[in-house]
């Protein structure tokens, strides 16, 4: 073999091995789980080392509503998107439902109304309690919203959402074993040492199966309810996925940047 083929092969080689590190770097924040028959996909960021944020709208103050969008603009900064999830239940504009900070700015106030039911059923984002993931300077937490107000942390990113799934290690007391609203899910959990673990169902699960994930797989004493239905989308490349919502778009997306 010449001098010429060894040189293009050791390249090649050298190559190979860098993607492979990088693939299993990547792939070992997500993976595919099942809990008593669901299928999901789970995310596990550890505290200090992810560089998690929340973004809503780009530079010209539209919101980027697709995974691609924001990949785009975060690549045009030198950086990566690696993954990325809906951070939560979002209006017809794309705009957050409650409370929103980004950068330590707060752009949208804490909602704490009572929802009108329709047809006796009360919106996710309204049942209570709901709740607040945040990033602050003693890491990731969620609190319920009225707890959250109360102690009034200081916070760099923060996203309302509803319900709470798990409260101090309790499931939330509205969930009904067995119930029959299934669908798929998504959710984020603040477990021990203050990993994030971020859960997308594959298939349908009814809020209690869920909140059992968080609370007795996942091990996470504090879990919050981002979205449901076709609202629930995942940006993850290394298992190919660019999910689009059915909705046109998403509202605000919790992304780690690299």
């Amino acid at each position: 073999m010449t001098y010429l083929k060894q040189g293009v092969l050791a390249a090649a080689m050298m190559l190979a091995a860098t993607m492979t590190s990088l693939h299993q770097a990547h792939a070992g924040q997500c993976e595919q789980q099942s809990f008593e028959e669901a299928k999901y996909v789970i995310c596990t960021l550890e505290a200090g080392k992810a560089d998690l944020r929340l973004f809503w709208k780009s530079a010209d103050g539209a919101p980027y509503r697709a995974f691609s969008s924001l990949a785009e603009a975060v690549r045009a900064e030198g950086k990566t998107l690696v993954l990325a999830v809906n951070a939560g239940m979002y209006r017809a504009d794309f705009s957050p439902m409650g409370l929103y900070v980004e950068n330590a700015r707060e752009l949208k106030p804490a909602t704490t109304a009572k929802a009108e039911s329709s047809a006796g059923q009360v919106p996710n984002f309204y049942k209570k309690p709901n709740g607040v993931f945040f990033l602050g300077e003693t890491g990731a937490g969620i609190l319920p919203t009225d707890e959250f107000l109360q102690h009034a942390p200081k916070v760099r990113f923060a996203t309302q959402s509803g319900p709470m799934l798990v409260i101090a290690g309790k499931l939330n007391p509205i969930f009904i074993p067995g119930s029959t609203d299934r669908t798929r899910r998504s959710g984020v959990g603040v477990c021990g040492a203050g990993t994030v673990r971020l859960a997308i169902s594959e298939d349908g699960v009814n809020f209690h199966d869920f909140a059992r994930l968080f609370r007795d797989n996942l091990k996470c004493p504090d879990a919050l309810f981002l979205d449901g239905g076709n609202g629930v989308g995942l940006y993850y490349p290394v298992m190919s996925r660019n999910d689009r919502s059915w909705h046109g778009g998403y509202g605000p997306i919790l992304g780690v940047v690299e």
